[in-house]
């Protein structure tokens, strides 16, 4: 008689342990094959050309992932969350034409314009979270219309116009200071010139880390966006949790347009209207499900190194722009492919 509810008591402590077993094994097997991939792919380069592994190489191509990166996170924190945005690379472009808009044009101290760009960047976040969970519009037409208003926000407030700090419009002075400032944001430094952009990104990366998943809102997010329905359920604040993400994705984006507006001194109107789909690629490389619930910071920071790896690698060798183009595509499409395969595989196993 005593027996037995020991034995009914440890069941279920055995499925939970077999149920995290298996999702830390998925996880372990994505992100080392994703890492396997890197190293495989670095190493093909390097025997193509001797000159891929050089130190001033590397720290290019770091650089080069640092924006897609930093996007690449508020992505996945909105992936995680079961919904998607497709607007990070026109709030990118959105963020640097305001700031230049603001600073240059119109006379606004660079220390108070580069919080309203991103305040920007959270007010965008908060109309298309607003919209998915109030209105209850998909999140994929949401942010696709999102993408092209702020395209058009982009063009109007710029008139079609490039902007860039050290040669401002004729007749308008920028101070010195303020510019020093703003340059230094990214500024290069050490013997090999790293660019500061980098040390943003890792910056980024441990909040979100810590967000994602060592606090009670990245355990939150991760059980609605594995199962919104039991979320509810269990009185979580659904609604809440999705469009802080989304303003947190808003306010990523809006801080990688900046960077990056400081590190290349111009803006103009399309800038960043090509990120979208390599930030998308990167977050569903390094392992975020596009069911929700699952998605790390390590593997986005991974996919967008190795995006970088073969932009830099197929810039080397001189195969044209359209090769990059082709590789990108058919990554993401298998980056997809392998996501829905695992998420069958694994529906079929709690079956």
């Amino acid at each position: 008689m005593t027996d037995a509810p020991s034995n009914n008591a440890t069941a279920p402590a055995e499925s939970r342990f077999s149920a995290a077993g298996r999702a830390t094994y998925e996880l372990a097997l994505r992100l080392g094959g994703l890492f396997v991939a890197i190293i495989l792919v670095g190493i093909v380069f390097q025997a193509m050309n001797n000159a891929f592994l050089n130190t001033d190489v590397i720290i290019s191509l770091l650089r080069s992932m640092s924006s897609v990166a930093i996007m690449g996170l508020g992505l996945t924190l909105v992936v995680v969350g079961g919904e998607i945005d497709l607007s990070v690379g026109a709030m990118y472009g959105l963020a640097a034409n305001s700031l230049a808009v603001m600073w240059i044009l119109n006379g606004v101290s660079v220390y108070l314009a580069i919080p309203l760009a991103i305040g920007i960047g959270a007010v965008v976040g908060l109309f298309n979270g607003v919209l998915v969970t109030f209105a209850k519009i998909p999140a994929f037409v949401v942010t696709l219309g999102s993408y092209n208003l702020l395209y058009g926000i982009s063009l109007y407030i710029s008139h079609a116009g490039t902007f860039n700090p050290v040669y401002p419009p004729e007749g308008i002075e920028i101070d010195a200071g303020q510019l020093k400032f703003f340059q230094a944001l990214t500024e290069q430094i050490g013997g090999h010139k790293m660019s500061i952009e980098v040390f943003w990104m890792v910056l980024f990366a441990l909040i979100v880390a810590f967000l994602l998943h060592r606090s009670l809102f990245g355990f939150r997010l991760m059980a609605i966006g594995g199962n919104p329905i039991a979320g509810r359920l269990a009185r979580l604040p659904v609604r809440r949790y999705k469009i802080i993400a989304f303003v947190l994705a808003g306010m990523l984006s809006a801080a990688a347009g900046t960077l990056d507006f400081s590190f290349i001194q111009t803006a103009q109107p399309d800038l960043g209207l090509s990120s979208t789909f390599p930030v998308f690629a990167a977050v569903i490389i390094g392992g975020a499900s596009l069911a929700g619930g699952k998605g790390t910071v390590i593997g986005t920071l991974g996919g967008a190194l190795l995006l970088a790896e073969l932009q830099t690698g197929l810039a080397l060798l001189t195969l044209g722009p359209h090769a990059q183009q082709l590789f990108l595509g058919f990554v993401t499409i298998g980056a997809v492919a392998l996501d829905l395969l695992l998420t069958k595989l694994r529906a079929r196993s709690n079956s």
